[in-house]
C-alpha cells in the first residue's frame, strides 16, 4: 500500500496495534489518525488528526458555543504584507508598542521552493484557555455564547499572570488602559456591531484568513479543519489548551 508516495506492507498494517512509529508518522504528516480497520482487517480506517484531536477535548461533536468562532490560517497564501496588522491598529486602536496580531518569518523548507515564509499569529482563543484560568480578578474570561476570550479591562490589575500563562504569547500590557490587552476576534469594533468578519481577516487580499463558526457545516473553517485530504494543524496542542486558530496550506 502506497501512502504519499511511501509504501506501506499491508500485512503488517492490518490492524492499527501493528503498525510501526514510522507509518504512524506518515499518517499524521497526512493529517491522518488510524481510528481502525474496516471489514476483513486489510484497510486502514482513517480519520482527521485534527478532528480527532478536538474531539479529545469534547468540542467535535458538540460544540459548547453558538457561533463557535474560529479562526483558519492558511500559511502560506501570506505575503507579509502586513495590511491585516494595519487593519487591527486602526480598527482596535492598537498603540505602537501593541500588538493584538503578528506575523512571524522563518527560513521555509528548501522543499517549499521558496526562501521564506510567513505566519499570521493571534490569541487562538482556546478552549481550555490557561490565561482565564491564571487571572485572579477574572479580568479575562471565555464568553459562554460564542468562546471568544474576552478582557474586562477595569478587574486588570496588571500583575500580567496571563501573559505569562499564555502559550501563544499573544497578550501585551496596554499602558493608556492600564490594563492586558489582546486580540478579541474584533469582537467590540466589529461582530458586536453586525460585521461578519474580522478586520484582519477582511483586509487579506490574498485570503490567508479565514474567519467563521466552526459549529455550522457550510462554514469554509468547518469544512477545512474536518476534511482529510490536506494537513491541518494547531499550533503548541502539547500546552492542553484546545486553540480554535487552525493552519494549514492551500
Amino acid at each position: 500500500m502506497k501512502i504519499n508516495g511511501t509504501e506501506f506492507d499491508e500485512k503488517e498494517s492490518a490492524s492499527p496495534d501493528l503498525l510501526s512509529p514510522m507509518e504512524r508518522r506518515a499518517f499524521l504528516k497526512l493529517g491522518l489518525a488510524v481510528t481502525g480497520v474496516f471489514a476483513g482487517g486489510a484497510i486502514l480506517s482513517l480519520t482527521s488528526a485534527v478532528q480527532n484531536a478536538f474531539a479529545s477535548g469534547g468540542h467535535a461533536k458538540k460544540y459548547p458555543y453558538k457561533p463557535h468562532y474560529s479562526m483558519l490560517v492558511y500559511q502560506n497564501r501570506c505575503i507579509d504584507c502586513e495590511l491585516c496588522l494595519e487593519a487591527c491598529v486602526k480598527t482596535n486602536h492598537v498603540p505602537k508598542y501593541g500588538y493584538r496580531t503578528a506575523i512571524l518569518e522563518r527560513e521555509a523548507p528548501k522543499s517549499t521552493g521558496t526562501k521564506r515564509e510567513f505566519i499570521p499569529v493571534l490569541c487562538n482563543h482556546c478552549n481550555r484557555p490557561p490565561c482565564v484560568r491564571g487571572c485572579p480578578t477574572k479580568a479575562t474570561w471565555k464568553d459562554e455564547k460564542t468562546g471568544i476570550v474576552m478582557m474586562t479591562y477595569h478587574k486588570c490589575i496588571g500583575c500580567k499572570t496571563c501573559i505569562a500563562a499564555c502559550p501563544y504569547n499573544a497578550r501585551y500590557y496596554n499602558d493608556e488602559r492600564t490594563s492586558v490587552d489582546k486580540c478579541d476576534f474584533c469582537f467590540d469594533t466589529r461582530l458586536s456591531k453586525g460585521f461578519k468578519t474580522t478586520a484582519c481577516a477582511e483586509a487579506c487580499p490574498a485570503n490567508a484568513r479565514v474567519f467563521g463558526d466552526l459549529s455550522n457545516p457550510s462554514s469554509e473553517v468547518y469544512r477545512m479543519v474536518h476534511q482529510i485530504e490536506k494537513t491541518v494543524w494547531v499550533i503548541r496542542p502539547e500546552s492542553g489548551a484546545v486553540p480554535n486558530v487552525f493552519y494549514t496550506r492551500g
